[in-house]
């Protein structure tokens, strides 16, 4: 009993996150497993109501995420590091790119490679449209649900998690990403309640994902004759030997077992697309890819932002595979975003938003277009409509694809075992990511807990999976992606928001007093560093110190004939010089007293002396032209009067450029 005590003293679950967590994950386990049908029925009233109602979010919503990356890819935000500006990636490109598709998109590839286009294809809402056309499209449906659009709803999520965890420090869980808008209040309730969201989020996609995806294994089992069946007896047995190893690999850690089972994953999917293209109708194949790329180059805006409003007859086909899809992709964000982050420290934002968006987006097109337009040239030319006739049966298609190939025990072998890694990949880099969510990315958590996670997830897929409640699941997976797409959005806005201010805080240069200094009198220099002053103290500085230096400027430029004055106004305190001209703007060198905000941190900052409250005042100059102004509270007397003459020989340098006479013509100015 003791030694079970302590097993739980050195747990590292936050209690926040993973009981209310567990609370709802059995609740909802409880009513789609006892009352499957009820639970269904109503959860796709729901669902129903969405895709018709609220189908306009998913679209702006991926709309907006495709945008957004896009703009971070070509801006001056590109070159920031994911982590420190010396920061090294931590996986070779190869590696990285492997961990990153086989947690993605793997098991779907295998899952819908032959059988999404055979279904639009085949699909009646297309029937009065001639065939060729139908090939071509259904091609171009695929490209549009697999491509872009699908890896900036995981890049927008991964790219928030890693900026905010390697640039800001903090823990790689969705809360941080919520850094600029709660600050730490991320650390409280409303984070925990942002990470449980994330957990169960996780938990219910990995879980429908094993469900389905056992279905389908048993399905091919049976096809080369290993199985007699596909009873539940059997699925029991898969789900037994695919969680124990993907357990243990989640155990070895990413460096391990993740990263090796995902290159071993990627290089035998790429063998096998491989055979399908030397056996099958190649020159075709290579024909409908550069087609088929083109289509969707030109089609992207229209599919983008198609709802299929002005043709009804359509939006069954349109919810049921468009939305249905980007919710789906959403649902799975914090799971494959959390990974993607979790593996891409050292990597650059453009280098993460190129990786992301194109690689897999290429892939899947060139594995979409040698699975599914093999699949369906077949049907057309040598199949009979066979595989049109089955085509929602996605449990076996693929299979009975392979069936028209050489050696097809061979190639189905070889299927299964990809799809077997890839539920192993999958599931322990779902392992893994729920145990850092659950222990808010804990540095070392004892190894019975991501064995827990395993264990829990084969439980409640196979119960889930023999009372028929996955359906039931899975609908309420995709409802929850409505509010997850507003949560992103807020994403991108925080990830802006930092970005922005990482920028200006790296570009930032030294204060324009620093200019002058020389090291003399720097006891008084720091001195002034180290003091934040108030209005009366500012105010006092402008009569004793700015007021005399801009009188005696003045006064030098009237020695010369130059007509110069000195005002001096009051709330706010300013005291400006302007010198006068007939044809060009009058030149205004001023510096008023401004208030200043001083950040909360500061001023708790026990190191610092002097700071009582987070406002302060400073002599901030302005120009007759608007310009921004900087802080002049570290100048002398002849500081100030070098100053105001740099700003006055830049005027009439600027003043000298025929070019610059649309902005200093002095005659315009009364002109109605």
């Amino acid at each position: 009993m003791d030694r079970l005590t302590n097993i739980f003293k050195q747990s590292t679950f936050k209690k926040g996150i993973v009981v209310p967590s567990l609370i709802f994950i059995l609740s909802i386990t409880f009513l789609s497993s006892f009352f499957p049908g009820q639970t269904a029925y109503y959860l796709g009233i729901v669902q129903e109501w969405i895709f018709i109602n609220l189908n306009w979010v998913y679209v702006w919503s991926v709309t907006i995420f495709v945008i957004f990356l896009l703009f971070l890819l070509f801006s001056k935000f590109g070159s920031i590091r994911l982590g420190e500006y010396d920061a090294d990636p931590e996986y070779s490109f190869f590696s990285w790119i492997s961990m990153l598709f086989a947690a993605g998109m793997g098991i779907g590839l295998m899952y819908f490679g032959v059988a999404e286009p055979m279904a639009h294809f085949s699909d009646p809402t297309f029937a009065g449209i001639e065939e060729t056309q139908r090939a071509r499209n259904a091609q171009l449906f695929t490209f549009f649900h697999w491509g872009i659009h699908a890896w900036a709803i995981y890049g927008v999520v991964g790219l928030s998690l890693a900026y905010f965890a390697y640039r800001f420090r903090l823990p790689l869980s969705l809360r941080s990403c919520f850094y600029p808008i709660l600050k730490n209040k991320i650390n409280g309730p409303a984070g925990d309640v942002i990470d449980t969201f994330a957990l169960c989020s996780t938990f219910f996609g990995i879980t429908t994902t094993l469900g389905f995806g056992v279905v389908q294994l048993t399905a091919g089992l049976v096809e080369l004759g290993l199985i007699a069946g596909t009873g539940f007896g059997y699925q029991v047995g898969i789900v037994a030997v695919v969680m124990t190893v993907a357990i243990l690999s989640a155990t070895s850690g990413v460096n391990k077992g993740v990263k090796l089972l995902s290159q071993i994953n990627i290089v035998s999917a790429i063998l096998l697309m491989a055979f399908i293209l030397i056996f099958g109708p190649t020159i075709y194949l290579l024909g409908t890819f550069s087609e088929g790329i083109g289509y969707y180059i030109t089609s992207f805006f229209t599919l983008t932002f198609n709802t299929h409003a002005y043709d009804p007859a359509s939006q069954p086909w349109y919810f049921s595979w468009t939305i249905l899809y980007w919710a789906w992709w959403i649902s799975w964000s914090p799971f494959v975003g959390l990974f993607i982050a979790k593996i891409s420290r050292g990597r650059t934002i453009r280098e993460f938003i190129g990786a992301v968006l194109v690689i897999p987006t290429i892939f899947n097109f060139i594995w979409m277009t040698i699975f599914g337009n093999s699949a369906i040239w077949v049907d057309r030319n040598i199949g009979n409509k066979v595989l049109s006739s089955i085509a929602n049966n996605t449990d076996e298609l693929l299979f009975r694809f392979l069936d028209y190939f050489p050696v097809s025990g061979v190639t189905s072998s070889l299927a299964i075992f990809i799809i077997v890694v890839f539920f192993i990949t999958s599931a322990d880099s779902g392992i893994y990511v729920m145990n850092s969510i659950a222990t808010n990315n804990a540095a070392k958590s004892p190894k019975w807990q991501l064995i827990f996670w395993g264990v829990l997830l084969s439980i409640l897929a196979l119960v889930l999976l023999n009372a028929g409640g996955l359906q039931a699941l899975q609908t309420l997976t995709l409802i929850t992606a409505l509010p997850f797409s507003i949560i992103m959005c807020l994403f991108c806005y925080s990830l802006i928001k930092g970005l922005v201010l990482d920028h200006n805080y790296y570009a930032r240069g030294y204060s324009p007093a620093a200019n002058n200094w020389s090291g003399e009198f720097w006891k008084e220099r720091l001195q002034h560093i180290l003091s934040y002053k108030n209005r009366p103290a500012v105010e006092k500085f402008l009569q004793q110190w700015v007021r005399p230096a801009l009188e005696d400027l003045a006064e030098e430029f009237n020695n010369k004939g130059i007509t110069a004055v000195v005002q001096i106004n009051e709330k706010p305190m300013e005291v400006q010089l302007t010198i006068k001209h007939d044809v060009i703007e009058d030149f205004t060198y001023g510096v008023r007293c401004q208030s200043k905000l001083i950040s909360d941190f500061l001023v708790n900052e026990e190191n610092i002396p002097g700071v009582d409250i987070n406002k302060t005042y400073i002599p901030k100059t302005y120009f007759g032209d608007n310009r921004m102004g900087y802080n002049i509270e570290y100048f002398n007397k002849n500081e100030i009067i070098a100053d105001a003459l740099k700003q006055y020989e830049r005027f009439v340098e600027l003043s000298s450029e025929v070019k610059n006479e649309m902005f200093i013509d002095n005659t315009l100015k009364d002109t109605p």
